[in-house]
This record gives C-alpha cells, structure tokens and sequence, in this order.
C-alpha cells in the first residue's frame, strides 16, 4: 500500500503548490501556540534564529497533527505521512512573522522596498507507524521592488499580504512589487516540492508513490 500524505497546514498557497506537483494528499489544521512553542526552545537554552523557528513551528505543527491523527486512526493499515511547514522572513536579522493589520503590513513594505531579505520556510516530516522523522529548511533570497506608497497602501489594504509572512506574496498581487528571488521559488509560497522529495528520500520513500493517477 503506498503511503497516504498529510499536510498539516490551512494556507491554500502550500496545498496550490502540492496539487500542482501532482501530489495525492489530504489537509489537517494544526492548532499551536507558536509563541509558547518558542519560548519553550529559549527557555532550554537554544538560539533561535529566524531559521531556526521556522524549522521549529513546522515541528511543532507536524507533530500535533501527528498526535491527532494517530488518536483518530489507531489501528487502521494506511501508511500514514504528516507534513508539517512554517515560513519566517528574515530582514537584518530579526524576524517577522504574519502581519495580520494593514498598517503593520505598510509598515513592512516601507523596510523591505528595495532591499532583499530571506524567507525561511521550514519543512518536518512524521512518518506515523515507526515515528520516523526528516526535517529540512528551505531559504530563499528574495529582492523587492519600489512600489510607491500608493501603490503599498493600496496592496495592504487589498488583505493578501496579512496571512504571509513577510507581508508579501510571489504567486498574486505582491508578485508585482517582487524583483526576483535566488533559490526556490515554491519554497517562497511555503512549501518546496523539492525539500519534501528529500525529506521522503530520508524515510525510503520514493516521491513518484505519492502521486496521483488522474493525469
């Protein structure tokens, strides 16, 4: 039986990305408390870098999911996969989340316009029925444009960029405003195809399983 995939996350742009990858697989909402998830690493000590919490929400939410779906699924014979993901943009080296309110989102563009920053999106990998795991973080470079501050405004108040981290999109509206980006791409929008052969890689699992049979 091939194995059957789990993506533990709401964003309609990482699930987008998966369709069009050809992947077979079906969507879990994780509900975690990010914040407390990383002050739980700096409380132990750890330092986490813009990098380094991307790699730990998408822990965190792959192995809530995890719990979830094994209490829901005890004793059923699926070969169970969970991915769990997070992005963290990264400008001078802090780091910058969901902007949620236009006016935080304007007030991201102001620094990012004509600069380039990074985006982190963080991938983690559960397989259910050994506990197995992979993890791999993707980071891109990605250089912006002048949009002037009309044409900011006008973008924050059109509502795309408040569930992004960064405050920005490649893939709808802020893709105008976007130069270009040196690394991957899909990684950007928040889930790297290529990451996620990797991390199957790792369990022995070859990609090509994971496919549909409807093209």
């Amino acid at each position: 039986m091939s194995p059957r995939l789990i993506l533990g996350s709401a964003s309609p742009g990482r699930a987008d990305v998966l369709t069009r990858a050809g992947l077979d697989f079906a969507v879990r909402v994780s509900s975690v408390d990010e914040d407390a998830a990383v002050e739980a690493a700096r409380a132990a000590g750890e330092e986490v870098t813009p990098a380094r919490m991307a790699a730990l929400l998408a822990q965190a939410k792959a192995e809530a999911v995890a719990r979830a779906v094994a209490e829901e699924d005890r004793g059923a014979d699926e070969d169970l996969l969970v991915l769990g993901c997070d992005s963290v943009f990264e400008l001078d080296g802090v780091a910058y989340g969901k902007p949620h309110e236009p006016e935080v989102a304007i007030s991201r563009w102001r620094e990012m316009r004509g600069r380039t920053g990074t985006l982190h999106s963080g991938h983690r990998l559960v397989r259910l029925r050994d506990g197995a795991t992979a993890e791999r973080t993707a980071s891109t470079q990605v250089r912006f444009g002048t949009p002037s501050e009309e044409q900011i405004r006008a973008y924050a108040h059109s509502g795309e960029p408040l569930g992004c981290a960064g405050a920005f999109t490649i893939d709808g509206r802020g893709a105008a405003f976007i130069d270009g980006v040196d690394g991957d791409p899909q990684s950007v929008i928040g889930v790297s195809p290529r990451a996620l052969g990797g991390l199957l890689a790792e369990l022995d699992i070859d990609i090509t399983t994971l496919w549909t049979h409807d093209r």
